[in-house]
């Protein structure tokens, strides 16, 4: 069995999920095979919450030029949307950031 910092790489910093942050709703990068269930069981381990729902999405990586040479690409990854129940704390790490 993994471990749950293995499940949960990062959390995802960008303005729209700051602003889903305000509902309980938080973005990670996550390991590409994992699934629901463990992602919803890191999140309550990692951070002590209750979780309600997540969402999980490919993301496909981006095509970057290498100069004159054919484009490469950046590596794909797994992003998880994780929301959390209304009785449930905030996660501490986005709190300074909005």
């Amino acid at each position: 069995m993994r471990m749950a910092y293995d499940i949960i790489k990062r959390p995802v910093i960008t303005e729209q999920s700051m602003a889903d942050a305000e509902m309980k709703r938080y973005v990670f990068e996550v390991a590409k095979d994992s699934n629901k269930v463990e992602i919803a069981k890191a999140v309550e381990e990692i951070f002590g919450v209750k979780v309600v729902k997540v969402n999980t999405m490919n993301v496909q990586g981006k095509l970057k030029r290498t100069g004159r040479y054919p484009a490469g690409r950046r590596a794909s990854w797994k992003k998880a949307m994780v929301t959390l129940s209304d009785d449930s704390k905030a996660i501490e790490l986005f709190e300074g950031m909005v």
